[in-house]
């Protein structure tokens, strides 16, 4: 046996691990009286277009068409839909022939990673960052270089980006708003990673790519905006997933986007589909596909996620916790009261919350809480999270 594969299959990731602890604890004590906080599983419903569009299709279209096989890179004319999409929104150029449609951005990650790199290669990018980076890198045998944020904003330490950066740098890996701080990058800090980006690629004679993660694009509050990388910087590799904006995660549908204005944009774009053919990611879900192609700027109801981070964050902070305010996404990144996180999840679990250690997303000493609950739990959990606090003395 592959002893790498048999290390991954016999140790779950550690959000994989609570969940399952959670669903045990929720047999023993009742669903009611568990407080699982860890899993990034969306609880808004998928907007009604969503239903209504999967009923249409599955009345209308011929069932051949509709389950059968599409092009390996996905239908033409979902990728043209979302194309389209791109470019009245973000005013990016965009072609159906740069769109390789996936299941889930898990699949756009791996599949550009494996495209990009070559073993020897270092892909940089900044903590706290998603467990599974590390694990796609390797698979695609590149290692992942990561690098501290800021402790106090967690946007992207500029200077340590210019110090890292090397002749075997060949791509940086972002994601904003963030998983699992909730950090949207401000644009002077997208405008600054771009500029180094340029003057690294013009230092080292070769094209630095940029792979931005955007599951989270949509689930922003307060007005907050953000940035489209490719408006910045050409040569960007967008990695998206409908999980998140359409409550839709177990349905695995996503896309890769290569920016035609990319240095090598289609021996790129030729390197994707082979690697979607390698790892056997071709024909992403085809009636999915159809769907997605019909919601283009469709969300789910974000406000339900806005409320419960306003409801949830003003609590722990009254209660003594501290942590970053998050501007998007469904994750609050709390620091822990003591140094070992594992620890502090563990004296957690008394009170039923369950917590996600920051150690497997590069930032020892916090914890992330996923608030993509319903509001109601959010309220039952209050009292547990005060009798934590009160274990720290911790509240005033």
């Amino acid at each position: 046996m592959n002893q790498r594969m048999y290390g991954l299959g016999s140790r779950r990731s550690v959000i994989r691990e609570i969940f399952e602890f959670g669903k045990k604890r929720a047999q023993e004590v009742g669903a009611e009286n568990v407080y699982d906080f860890s899993l990034g599983n969306p609880s808004v419903d998928p907007p009604q277009i969503v239903t209504d569009t999967l009923e249409q299709l599955l009345r209308e279209e011929d069932p051949t068409a509709l389950h059968g096989y599409t092009s390996a890179q996905g239908d033409a004319s979902v990728r043209a839909a979302i194309a389209d999409y791109i470019r009245k929104t973000h005013g990016v150029a965009a072609d159906a022939d740069y769109i390789y449609m996936t299941c889930g951005a898990a699949a756009s990650l791996t599949i550009t990673l494996s495209a990009l790199c070559v073993p020897g290669d270092e892909v940089i990018t900044f903590a706290p960052y998603f467990t599974e980076y590390k694990v796609f890198t390797e698979t695609a045998g590149a290692t992942l270089v990561a690098l501290d944020s800021d402790p106090d904003t967690f946007q992207i330490d500029l200077k340590a980006l210019e110090g890292a950066i090397n002749e075997k740098t060949a791509a940086v890996l972002v994601n904003s708003p963030n998983n699992p701080s909730g950090v949207v990058y401000r644009e002077e800090t997208v405008a600054r990673l771009a500029a180094i980006l340029n003057e690294k690629s013009a230092q080292f004679g070769k094209t630095i790519y940029l792979i931005t993660d955007e599951p989270y694009r949509e689930l922003v509050y307060g007005g907050v905006k953000v940035p489209y990388l490719t408006k910045y910087y050409p040569h960007t590799v967008v990695c998206y997933s409908y999980s998140k904006s359409l409550s839709l995660p177990g349905e695995r549908i996503g896309y890769i986007f290569v920016n035609p204005a990319a240095d090598h944009a289609k021996e790129l774009y030729l390197a994707v589909c082979g690697a979607g053919r390698a790892l056997g990611y071709v024909c992403a879900p085809s009636i999915f596909q159809k769907m997605i192609a019909r919601c283009q700027g469709v969300t789910s109801d974000v406000s339900v996620y806005e409320r419960n981070r306003d409801v949830l964050a003003g609590a722990l902070r009254e209660y003594g916790f501290r942590c970053v305010q998050p501007d998007g996404a469904f994750y609050l990144f709390v620091k822990s009261p003591e140094a070992d996180a594992y620890a502090f999840c563990e004296r957690a679990k008394a009170f039923d919350l369950l917590l996600v250690p920051g150690d497997d997303f590069g930032c020892k000493g916090y914890v992330r809480i996923a608030y993509c609950v319903s509001p109601a739990m959010i309220g039952r959990s209050l009292p547990s999270f005060r009798k934590l606090a009160e274990e720290y003395s911790l509240c005033k």
